[in-house]
């Protein structure tokens, strides 16, 4: 037996290296250790997945991939960053530095808009869906891909994010999608959808300027546009996205946007302060923390001569 033989007989076979990895993230404070460990173990051997029961050769040089991947992980880089994606509901999404990533609570905002699209085209309609302040496009395609029917808008005000959407778009093919750069604050966007649109939906940026979160994968990789809402309470962004909402939604045209926990009574407040919305409500997300302002835009009402 040759010593290169030998060497490659004793090596530690993957379920070693998994659990050491495990041990490392675990002492690091990585909420999901084992998990991280083993997707870092399908990257470097180019799998989407690996399963320990019957595990794979390793190559030469996997140990020292491995490592390098591990270190970076328990250095709290995002498992998305390192990998360079993330699955949100069926689709698979680019993700890069610079852009918020997606994360599973936001899959229930996304289901209220999505369930709102196909009633609508079960009635032979072709809703249109505007998905502000976009990100990765993660809510965006989620609609166009699981009703195909629906014609989508996304909008974001980052370049980076724009860029990012727009790719994740292309890459599945038949989508009805369309990505526009804009500000959510801007009376003037998508002028043109005014009175149109039948369902608007979002996870606008609403983190209060000091409520800085405590997960190192957010706090010091999310950019900031994509965290802090703006004003006292974080909910100028928010804000924006509802007045937004009024003017865009047909009459019965639906509001759904994601905000903090602790904000479901002032963007309740918000809602039906402008007049523009009925049966306003908050519907929990899916570890039932009270997460998304749900709203229905009513009949347009008219004061003097002017639609309110």
């Amino acid at each position: 037996m040759s010593e290169r033989t030998a060497t490659r007989a004793d090596a530690p076979g993957l379920r070693a290296y998994v659990d050491g990895a495990t041990a490392v993230l675990a002492e690091a404070g990585v909420p999901s250790p084992r998990h991280d460990a083993l997707a870092l173990a399908a990257y470097a051997l180019g799998l989407p997945r690996v399963e320990l029961v019957l595990p794979p050769p390793l190559p030469d040089g996997f140990a020292a991939e491995f490592a390098d991947l591990v270190e970076r992980r328990r250095a709290r880089e995002p498992l998305q960053h390192i990998v360079g994606y993330t699955v949100f509901r069926y689709v698979t999404l680019r993700v890069e530095p610079g852009v918020f990533v997606p994360r599973p609570e936001t899959e229930t905002v996304a289901q209220l808009a999505i369930d709102e699209a196909a009633a609508l085209a079960a009635r032979g309609a072709r809703p249109l869906v505007v998905d502000l302040c976009t990100g990765t496009g993660a809510i965006a395609i989620s609609v166009d891909v699981e009703v195909p029917a629906s014609r989508v808008v996304a909008v974001d005000l980052s370049d980076e994010a724009v860029g990012l959407a727009n790719a994740n778009a292309g890459a599945v093919a038949g989508l009805d999608l369309r990505v526009v750069q804009g500000d959510v604050r801007d009376p003037a966007l998508l002028a043109e959808l005014d009175g149109t649109v039948d369902v608007v939906v979002s996870n606008p940026p609403y983190i209060p300027p000091d409520a800085v979160p405590l997960d190192p994968e957010v706090r010091d990789h999310d950019p900031d546009v994509a965290l802090y809402g703006g004003g006292a309470d974080g909910l100028d962004v928010p804000r924006a996205v509802i007045a937004a909402a009024a003017r865009l939604l047909v009459p019965g045209g639906l509001l759904v946007m994601e905000h903090a926990e602790v904000q479901d009574a002032a963007a309740r407040a918000a809602a039906s302060a402008t007049g523009a919305f009925a049966d306003v409500r908050t519907v929990a997300d899916l570890t039932g923390r009270p997460r998304t302002l749900v709203a229905r835009r009513v009949a347009r009402a008219v004061v003097g001569d002017s639609p309110a």
